[in-house]
């Protein structure tokens, strides 16, 4: 047997392991379809909005806007904006529309502002809330966000994720790139292909803190906002596990968040997400193992958390690896004379496992774009294309970036909740595509 015919039968050998142990979330890609029992609260809940807010005065006049614009009850939420000087321009902004403002000197992540606030809450405070949601400065509600969170909580779940669209949505052409648009991509990826099926599984869901609202008792179960790492909300969700809440995605409540434009600002943002999430790997993982050998199985959470990934990644590295091995027996192949084998070798060790890599990420982009389509309904025809036919790059581009945050950390760099660049919109959400 030659080296050629070794790779090609490990490739697909590999592959066809790895495509057999992802039947089961092939299949929940269906769960994207089917959108959550709706409810309707008879009851009028009090939820207390918070914005981690530093350096924010620049862009945080949107989501002003957009509460002032909100069809619930203003008796039953407050909205709490959380700084880090007493003199940011944000406070003043704050104050103007009615909003509380509690200052976090010595917060380093969003972890410590949440948890500053948390800790500046009364007990008779604390008390006089349903739930609370967390909104970053950049984001834009929908009229009825509030509203359709109270709808929410008529559900028995400790956690909400709501819809995410993207802002950039709401301004002119100049605002998207195709950095941005596979950006917004990402949460149709996580939410519609992934949460909906976790959810229908009572599976802890991927969570983001940008739209995310949790249940009083959970901070009080918690004492607090005790997540550090890069990515609080993977902590949460981690933490989760554990602990045994509930979570919930609840698409009726849409929130619009601001994506970066340019392929530096996008890599550093995902580096930071990636970096965080190893991070929480490192903490919680042992313990999640722990706790299921303790118990003598292992539950389908835990699984998900653990191994949810494994048959993706196998693929990839299996994948790669064959790419690899092509590129080297093509060349030992072409200095030998072996004209034959240097061509099978281009043809099945490299360019089918690259066209079948991108073939798939291509579909699985246009599943979620069309299972999300409502985000995309301003796009032209030709912005959806371009969005989908580098989507494959920009799904694949998270292996190099998942290795820089790993060196990162093994080199135990500086890790910073660093600030992105923003725009600027006018006249936001006043009638929002979708909403």
């Amino acid at each position: 047997m030659t080296l050629f015919k070794g790779f090609l039968i490990a490739y697909i050998v590999l592959t066809t392991v790895s495509f057999l142990a992802y039947i089961p979330r092939l299949i929940g890609f269906f769960y994207a379809f089917k959108k959550p029992r709706y409810t309707r609260a008879e009851t009028k809940r009090r939820i207390g909005v918070i914005i981690p807010a530093r350096n924010e005065s620049k862009v945080i006049g949107d989501l002003f806007a957009s509460i002032a614009r909100q069809d619930y009850d203003r008796a039953c939420f407050d909205v709490n904006v959380i700084v880090k000087d007493a003199d940011d321009p944000t406070v003043a902004m704050a104050e103007a529309m009615g909003a509380r403002v509690v200052t976090v000197p010595d917060q380093c992540c969003k972890g410590d502002a949440l948890d500053g606030f948390f800790r500046a809450l009364s007990k008779e405070e604390m008390a006089g809330y349903d739930a609370f949601v967390i909104v970053d400065a950049d984001g834009v509600l929908s009229p009825n966000y509030l509203t359709e969170l109270n709808n929410a909580l008529e559900n028995d779940y400790d956690i909400f994720l709501t819809r995410k669209y993207m802002k950039n949505c709401l301004g002119d052409r100049s605002k998207r790139t195709v950095f941005s648009n596979n950006s917004a991509l990402t949460w149709a990826m996580l939410d519609d292909l992934g949460n909906r099926y976790r959810m229908e599984k009572d599976i802890p869901l991927t969570m983001c803190g940008q739209g995310m609202m949790v249940r009083r008792s959970v901070i009080e179960t918690l004492g607090g906002w005790p997540y550090r790492t890069l990515t609080e909300d993977y902590e949460l969700r981690l933490d989760g596990v554990l602990k045994g809440f509930r979570s919930m995605y609840w698409p009726y409540a849409v929130l619009y968040t601001e994506e970066a434009l340019s392929h530096r600002d996008n890599y550093n943002r995902r580096l930071r997400w990636l970096t965080g999430y190893q991070q929480c790997d490192e903490k919680y993982k042992k313990q999640i193992k722990a706790q299921a050998k303790a118990r003598g199985r292992m539950t389908r959470a835990e699984r998900d958390c653990l191994y949810g990934l494994y048959p993706l990644a196998f693929y990839a590295a299996a994948s790669i690896f064959t790419i690899a091995a092509g590129c080297v027996l093509a060349i030992l192949y072409a200095l030998g004379g072996e004209g034959a084998l240097m061509m099978s070798s281009i043809l099945y060790l490299i360019v089918v496992p690259f066209s079948t890599m991108y073939v798939l990420l291509f579909i699985y982009s246009m599943l979620a774009m069309i299972a999300s389509r409502e985000a995309f309904v301003i796009l032209s025809f030709g912005e959806k294309f371009a969005t989908l036919l580098i989507a494959p790059f920009y799904i694949l581009e998270y292996i190099p970036i998942y290795i820089d945050g790993h060196i990162r950390l093994r080199k135990k760099a500086r890790l910073e909740w660093g600030e992105s660049k923003r725009e600027n919109y006018k006249d936001p959400a006043d009638d929002p595509p979708g909403a």
